[in-house]
């Protein structure tokens, strides 16, 4: 009379809980009380006691990254393996029930046949753990247990689970794997600041540091989920320095990233780990650098570059695959997930401050890469882990996957470690200019380099101030936004690079409750911005030299009427206290460095009590990067160039103008076009 052969069971399972729940605690206690009892060989319910310990076995396969599991118990001298027995009862559940859900009925399956007619009774509270264990080590319709070989916690978790009620478990041939996995469950230990870093690691950074080599030690991968601005980058610098300093760096390390922070690598490493032999490989002479990469320490290429040369990258054995922005990732079915995978590494790392931005198959996408096998099949984490939370609002198996990324996963908000950090961060977010936008800029050079000549031969220098402005100006906006720029060709143009980079940037931001200012010199690009920011349902202030009531806006914005404010540098550069921000954005570098400072100023002064972040976004190898090493070499620059003293002599030499005027000098990842002639 039962719908399913799960019912069928569950009733039997009552049955056979009660008849041998009698036989293993009334009968001895019958005993004690002073009865006889004899039992009938027909008796259905015959119950032993098994002979401590359990022991559990590990068989590893020689194909696939995995070890077959054995549980079994010993009686009379006769071993019994009850992977059989506890199969059937992870195989009895109803279909869209789960294994947790079964186990929490403490009226059921407490009684476990051997198969020779007599049954093992376990304490509930062993046997629920133990089921919990074991169903995630259960791969559906594979007829036995499976533990990945890189993922030694249920191990742990076994061993604590058969430790209830006074249980022992031994582990034959398999110690060395559980001691490995108690010293993964430790936790790290200390270690010193690389000697060749050539920066000061906050305190959160140090333990991000010793968070990365505890891993490795431990030959598993992981997830630095860091907030923006916490130094990720410069955490896994320090971790590769480490590497090379340990000699463990013979085979080289391949970070990739998105095109946009290729510059931000290679200026990083350079920064804080010159003794680092690092190559670049994108841009169109890559080829050429392929045969060096063996010999490399760090190879730094980007996700489109992967996917077009992955039948050679993928030929190389790396130390570390290291990937930046890993949300790139986050749908498995990418070309991207599919290649990162096929890649050759000891060791895997993703570096992500949105590890789950919209559900959890992208933070399993995320496991596949760093942990494989941690989670199980994509289809399997559907129904045991997405489908429950997302769907069913289950806290309890939120939590089990909690605790079971949680040794992978290293995640620090800014507020988290608020006292670690100095007042204000300041941080550079480069930008590639790609395709049609990055022609744009070509052709616009060619005819601006053209004329700032022409003017330089007949007044000097000196007397070629304004061409020299005009012609900068003029590729500044084209970095910006070709919308900015008023030519002809440029309204063909319909990419913008950095306005596409700028809300990657700002949309975190928002979503982990900052309040953020947006400097810009131009006007035009504020209220390009802030309609984009109304597309996205989002309210803005703007501050503009037209604006008619400063203080209002101000006002408006401290009493948190609107989370973004854009503000022009001439309007707002003084004058305003902005204590509730707490980021702050320049969209284009303002050669006056003082200027720019005055501007971050807004927020960070007297009466804030919150860190600041700063974050500069520049172009790379444009005439935005060109000034800004201009400006670190010529403080005069910071007086005279678009500044109040824009009239006076420049400084400029005929080295800076062939500096400032040179071609973009890498190649993005995604080719160029043949550039069509000059701009005028």
């Amino acid at each position: 009379d039962y719908d399913s052969r799960a019912e069928y069971l569950v009733a039997l399972g009552s049955q056979v809980h009660v008849g041998a729940s009698f036989t293993a605690h009334a009968v001895p206690e019958l005993r004690r009380a002073g009865f006889e009892v004899e039992i009938d060989p027909s008796y259905p319910f015959r119950v032993v006691e098994p002979e401590p310990p359990w022991d559990a076995w590990l068989e590893p396969s020689e194909k696939t990254a995995w070890f077959r599991v054995g549980l079994g118990i010993e009686i009379d001298g006769r071993p019994y393996d009850l992977v059989p027995a506890l199969l059937e009862l992870l195989e009895s559940s109803a279909e869209g029930t789960t294994w947790a859900e079964l186990a929490r009925c403490p009226a059921r399956f407490r009684a476990i046949p051997l198969g020779d007619g007599r049954f093992v009774v376990l304490p509930w509270e062993r046997l629920r753990r133990v089921l919990e264990v074991l169903a995630e080590l259960h791969p559906s319709g594979s007829g036995e247990l499976r533990l990945p070989q890189n993922f030694l916690f249920d191990l742990l978790a076994l061993d604590e689970a058969f430790k209830v009620e006074g249980g022992e478990l031994r582990f034959p041939g398999a110690d060395e794997l559980r001691e490995r996995a108690r010293r993964l469950a430790t936790g790290p230990g200390f270690s010193p600041r690389p000697a060749a870093l050539r920066a000061e690691l906050r305190p959160y950074q140090h333990e991000g540091l010793m968070w990365l080599e505890h891993l490795r030690d431990a030959g598993v991968g992981g997830v630095l989920a860091d907030d923006m601005g916490l130094g990720k980058t410069l955490q896994t610098i320090a971790l590769l320095a480490r590497e090379k300093e340990a000699r463990r760096m013979d085979q080289p390390t391949l970070i990739v990233t998105p095109t946009s922070l290729i510059g931000n690598w290679l200026r990083e490493l350079e920064k804080f780990a010159p003794h680092l032999r690092v190559r670049d490989y994108t841009g169109h002479k890559r080829s050429r650098i392929y045969d060096e990469l063996p010999r490399a320490d760090v190879v730094i290429t980007s996700y489109p570059i992967l996917l077009r040369d992955l039948q050679r990258l993928e030929c190389i054995d790396y130390h570390y695959v290291i990937l930046d922005e890993a949300q790139a990732i986050k749908n498995p079915r990418s070309q991207a997930g599919g290649a990162v995978r096929r890649l050759n590494s000891r060791h895997r790392l993703a570096l992500s401050g949105t590890p789950v931005e919209n559900n959890l198959e992208e933070l399993w996408s995320l496991f596949d890469f760093v942990v494989p096998g941690l989670l199980g099949s994509a289809e399997r984490f559907r129904r045991g882990f997405r489908d429950p939370i997302e769907q069913r609002g289950d806290t309890e198996r939120l939590e089990q996957l909690r605790l079971r990324v949680a040794p992978f996963i290293l995640r620090r908000l800014k507020e988290s470690v608020a006292r670690d950090l100095p007042a204000k961060t300041e941080l550079i977010r480069s930008v590639d200019l790609t395709g049609a936008q990055r022609d744009l800029y070509e052709s616009i050079r060619l005819a601006a380099d053209a004329d700032v000549r022409r003017a330089v031969s007949a007044r000097g220098i000196a007397g070629s101030a304004v061409a020299i402005l005009d012609a900068l100006m003029k590729l500044r906006q084209v970095c910006c936004d070709p919308r900015l720029v008023r030519v002809e060709a440029a309204r063909l143009v319909t990419e913008s690079a950095k306005y596409d980079a700028f809300f990657e940037l700002l949309e975190p931001q928002l979503a982990a409750g900052r309040r953020v200012l947006v400097f810009s010199q131009f006007t035009g690009m504020l209220q390009l911005l802030r309609a984009g920011l109304n597309e996205r349902g989002v309210d803005s202030l703007l501050l503009t030299g037209q604006s008619q009531d400063r203080q209002k806006l101000v006002d408006a914005f401290e009493a948190g009427e609107a989370p973004v404010f854009f503000i022009s540098l001439k309007a707002g550069g003084t004058g305003l206290n902005l204590v509730s921000a707490d980021t702050v954005i320049h969209y284009d570098p303002w050669w006056n460095a003082a200027a720019q400072m005055q501007a971050t100023d807004r927020a960070y002064r007297i009466g804030q009590k919150k860190p600041v972040f700063v974050y500069n976004l520049i172009t790379s190898s444009s005439v935005e990067e060109r000034m800004l090493g201009l400006q670190r070499r010529k403080r005069l620059l910071a007086d005279t160039l678009l500044g109040q003293g824009a009239g006076a002599p420049l400084g400029l030499s005929e080295d800076d103008l062939d500096d400032l005027f040179a071609p973009l000098d890498r190649d993005d990842a995604l080719g160029t076009s043949s550039l069509p002639p000059p701009v005028r």
